[in-house]
């Protein structure tokens, strides 16, 4: 009896060995926490349009997004791999569902495939117009201050979130590499609703980096609780430059919003590594609306990133909006301050960051 259990674990052994050999896979569980005080100056009353007061308040998600995810890929043989990506958002201010749009995996909820002719993805996943446009920004998509602070603010989720949608990112010829996405709308009867299709292109040089996108949405009833299918017709072109520790960054990004304003912001910026530990970055922001000049707004923001160990930072961001006429420009993704009231907010926030 003994003899015929070695026999029988060394032939389970030899099998698990050999399906091992024919296809390696891996999983990965990453995230990150981050949590920050905030204080405003001023608030919007979304009532009467004026301005609530000043605010001190804990937020989540001062600088990087707070989420955690699972992505993991198999080898297929012959130089193709399986793939996919769930990545949730939540708030470490009370661990609800957050920066996920109500779904518990909305980040990011894909499968694909990838090899030498490029890789094909399914499922909910950023559109190449979005990857574009944060491309660009001098701040590392900072949720204070920020390009991400601009485009959301201008069409919400939209282009961030994209359901039911399917993309192919080419393979990189020559420092040039192209995307394509259409996200079906989902709606029986009328293929139109709640279409979104996107491009991109982006082009790498040494230390220069170019991109440019586009974006179409068609207006649907959104399943989520922030609108993920505002109407607009978004371009972008943006360029960095990365000078041993500075990278000097400049874009220009339109939102047409069906049946309202159509923005124009022209940013640019610096980010600086001054040792390996520090990193401090800085940006402007121009947003004018092409249907009433008198409807602009300025900000500008500067940040410092101190590296406790590799996982663990310290931050601190200062930033400054000014609103003229109708536009609402805010600083700040979380606690309330998305929206900015008329004349100029001033703003600070500090705080911690944690990845995993």
């Amino acid at each position: 009896m003994k003899g015929k259990q070695l026999i029988l674990c060394t032939a389970l052994l030899g099998a698990t060995t050999c399906t091992n050999a024919f296809a390696q896979s891996s999983v990965t569980l990453y995230g990150n926490l981050d949590g920050a005080l905030l204080y405003t100056n001023k608030t919007l009353n979304s009532a009467t349009g004026g301005n609530a007061g000043h605010q001190v308040a804990l937020v989540d998600t001062g600088m990087t997004p707070t989420n955690f995810g699972l992505k993991g890929t198999e080898d297929l043989g012959g130089g193709l791999t399986a793939q996919f990506q769930l990545e949730n958002g939540f708030a470490i201010t009370d661990g609800a569902i957050n920066h996920s749009n109500g779904n518990f995996f909305g980040r990011q909820a894909w499968v694909g495939l990838g090899g030498g002719f490029g890789t094909v993805k399914l499922g909910l996943q950023y559109s190449p117009f979005v990857l574009a446009v944060l491309g660009s920004d001098p701040r590392r998509v900072s949720h204070f201050g920020s390009t991400l602070n601009s485009y959301v603010d201008n069409v919400l989720v939209t282009g961030l979130f994209n359901q039911n949608s399917v993309s192919y990112t080419t393979p990189t010829l020559a420092g040039l590499t192209g995307s394509a996405m259409v996200a079906f709308g989902g709606q029986a009867g009328d293929f139109q609703a709640g279409r979104q299709y996107s491009g991109s292109l982006k082009y790498q040089l040494g230390g220069l980096n170019v991109n440019a996108g586009f974006y179409d949405s068609n207006a649907a009833t959104s399943p989520t609780p922030v609108p993920s299918t505002v109407a607009f017709v978004g371009r972008t072109l943006g360029a960095s430059y990365n000078f041993g520790p500075v990278t000097a960054s400049a874009a220009f990004a339109s939102y047409k919003v069906a049946g309202s304003f159509s923005n124009n912001v022209y940013s640019g910026g610096l980010d600086y590594q001054a040792t390996s530990a520090l990193d401090l970055n800085g940006g402007a922001w121009y947003t004018t609306d092409r249907n009433d000049t008198h409807n602009h707004s300025l900000m500008a923001s500067v940040g410092a990133d101190y590296s406790l160990s590799k996982r663990t930072g310290l931050y601190a961001q200062v930033g400054v909006v000014n609103n003229h006429g109708a536009m609402d420009s805010g600083l700040a993704i979380n606690g309330g301050a998305l929206f900015g009231a008329v004349g100029t907010t001033v703003g600070i926030d500090v705080g911690i960051h944690h990845t995993f």
